[in-house]
C-alpha cells in the first residue's frame, strides 16, 4: 500500500483545479422515463421469436473449477497447498474468462463453507451465541495462529471476517439494528488488525492489496487515503475492471470522496490504463457509481463515459463482457430512472448502447450475469438457489433483448443469434 506522503492539501489542489476547469452540465428537459421492455412487446411467447444458446446457468466452468479448487483444499485442511495455489495465481496474474482472477476464486472457495453458513444463520436470526456463527471463524482464526508467517492465510481469515461483516450490515434490512452495526465493525476491526501485519507483503500482490482496499467498505478512509490505495491495486492490476469500479463507489460522498474527487479519480484512472482499457478507465470507476447516485450521473460527462464503452469493448470483446456491458444498459441503468431529471439525460443516452451492444457483439446468453445486474451488482446479495437465481436472470435478460428488436419481432419477424452472426426470418 502507498503511504501517506501526499497530503491533504495536495488533492485539494488537484480538485480545485478540476472544479475551475470543468463547465457543469446544462439543465436540460430529461426524456420521459422509458417503458418497461415487457410493455414494448407484443403479446406472446419470447421463445417464438426470439432464439439465443445459453451459457451455462451455473457460470464460467474455469470459475467453477477454481472455486471447488480452494473449497476441497479447506475441506481437506491442506493449508500449505492453499496457499500455495493462491500465491501461484497472484504472482502470475492469471484470470478466468469472466475476468476473475484465480487467486480471488481459490480463495473465495477456501471461505466459502465458513461464510455461506454464517451468512445463513444470520439471515435466518440466529442468535449471536449461535455454533453456527463462531464454529468455522475459530478454526480460521486457529489456522492464522499456526502459520502467521504466511501472508496469503492471514489474509484469507480477514477476507473471511470482511465477508461476514458484510453479512451483519446486510441483515435487517434498513432498520439494522445498532447491535448488527457493532458486529459488523468488530468484524472490520478484526480484518483490519489482521492485514495491518502484513501491509508490506501487500505492496506488490493484487490479491493483498485488493484486502486491504476491502477495509473501506467499513472503515472509514481519507479521500486521499483511499484514492491511494485503490491506484497501488489498479497499477498492479489494470486489467481487472473490478477494482476500477470498486474505487468509484468509494469516491462518492456518501463514502470517503466528492463528486469532483470521482471525477477526477476517472480521469486519472483513464489515463493511467489507456493502454490497456483505452478510455475505459473512465468509464469502469463511474460504472457502478452513477447506478446508485443521481448526482455522480448527472455529472458524468456521457462523451467520455461512451467513448470508454466502446473502447472497453475493443479491449475484451468476450461474450462475458457483452453480456456484462448489455446487462448494465438494460437492466442496471433502469433503476431509478423517472426520479431525477437532470441524472436521466445521461442515464438514457448511455442505455442506448444497449443497441449496438446486442445487435453487434452479443451470441450469447450468460444468465447469471443478468440476474446480478438485477441486483444492481450487489455482491453481498444471498443467493439461496443458483438455479433459480439464474432462471431470473435468464428472464429479465430475454425481455430486455426482445426490447431492443421490438419493432422486427412486431412485423412478424424471428430473431435469431448464431456464430455467423444475427439473422432475421420470418417467424
Amino acid at each position: 500500500m502507498l503511504t501517506q506522503s501526499r497530503q491533504a492539501r495536495d488533492l485539494l489542489s488537484r480538485i480545485s483545479g478540476l472544479v475551475s476547469s470543468r463547465s457543469r452540465p446544462a439543465a436540460r428537459q430529461a426524456p420521459s422515463p422509458a417503458q418497461t421492455p415487457a410493455e414494448q412487446l407484443p403479446p406472446g411467447r419470447l421463445e417464438d421469436c426470439l432464439s439465443i444458446p445459453v451459457c451455462s446457468a451455473q457460470g464460467d466452468p474455469q470459475s467453477i473449477a477454481a472455486q471447488e479448487r480452494g473449497q476441497f483444499l479447506a475441506r481437506q485442511e491442506l493449508w500449505e497447498d492453499l496457499s500455495s495455489r493462491i500465491r501461484e495465481a497472484d504472482e502470475s496474474r492469471a484470470a478466468a474468462p469472466c475476468g476473475l482472477p484465480l487467486a480471488d476464486l481459490i480463495a473465495y472457495g477456501a471461505r466459502a463453507d465458513v461464510v455461506t453458513a454464517t451468512e445463513r444463520a444470520v439471515a435466518d436470526n440466529e442468535s449471536p451465541r449461535s455454533r453456527a456463527l463462531i464454529r468455522g471463524l475459530m478454526a480460521f482464526e486457529a489456522l492464522r495462529a499456526e502459520n502467521r508467517s504466511d501472508p496469503y492465510l492471514t489474509a484469507l481469515v480477514a477476507l473471511a471476517h470482511t465477508d461476514i461483516g458484510w453479512a451483519w450490515r446486510s441483515a435487517g434490512g434498513q432498520a439494522r439494528p445498532q447491535s448488527n452495526q457493532r458486529r459488523c465493525a468488530a468484524h472490520f476491526d478484526r480484518a483490519a488488525a489482521l492485514l495491518d501485519q502484513i501491509a508490506a507483503d501487500s505492496r506488490s500482490s493484487p490479491f493483498l492489496q485488493a484486502a486491504q482496499c476491502a477495509l473501506f467498505a467499513g472503515r472509514t478512509g481519507s479521500t486521499v487515503q483511499v484514492a491511494d490505495a485503490y491506484s497501488a491495486l489498479i497499477d498492479l492490476a489494470p486489467a481487472n475492471h473490478r477494482h476500477m469500479r470498486a474505487l468509484g463507489t468509494r469516491m462518492l460522498p456518501r463514502a470517503s470522496g466528492s463528486y469532483a474527487a470521482l471525477e477526477l479519480e476517472a480521469r486519472r484512472t483513464a489515463a493511467r490504463t489507456e493502454q490497456t482499457w483505452g478510455a475505459g478507465g473512465y468509464t469502469w470507476v463511474y460504472f457502478d457509481a452513477i447506478t446508485i447516485d443521481d448526482q455522480a450521473c448527472a455529472r458524468v460527462d456521457t462523451r467520455f463515459f461512451l467513448d470508454g464503452l466502446r473502447d472497453i469493448v475493443k479491449a475484451n470483446p468476450s461474450q462475458e463482457m457483452i453480456n456484462l456491458l448489455a446487462a448494465y444498459c438494460t437492466v442496471a441503468l433502469r433503476k431509478g430512472r423517472g426520479e431525477d431529471q437532470q441524472a436521466d439525460v445521461p442515464r438514457l443516452r448511455i442505455a442506448e448502447a444497449a443497441n449496438w451492444l446486442i445487435r453487434d457483439h452479443l451470441t450469447e446468453l450468460h444468465p447469471l450475469i443478468w440476474a446480478h445486474a438485477e441486483e444492481g451488482f450487489d455482491n453481498s446479495a444471498l443467493v439461496r438457489s443458483v438455479s433459480r437465481f439464474a432462471a431470473r436472470g435468464h428472464a429479465g435478460a430475454m425481455q430486455a433483448i426482445a426490447a431492443v428488436f421490438r419493432e422486427e419481432i412486431a412485423s412478424g419477424q424471428k430473431v435469431a443469434f448464431t456464430e455467423q452472426g444475427l439473422q432475421l426470418s420470418p417467424a
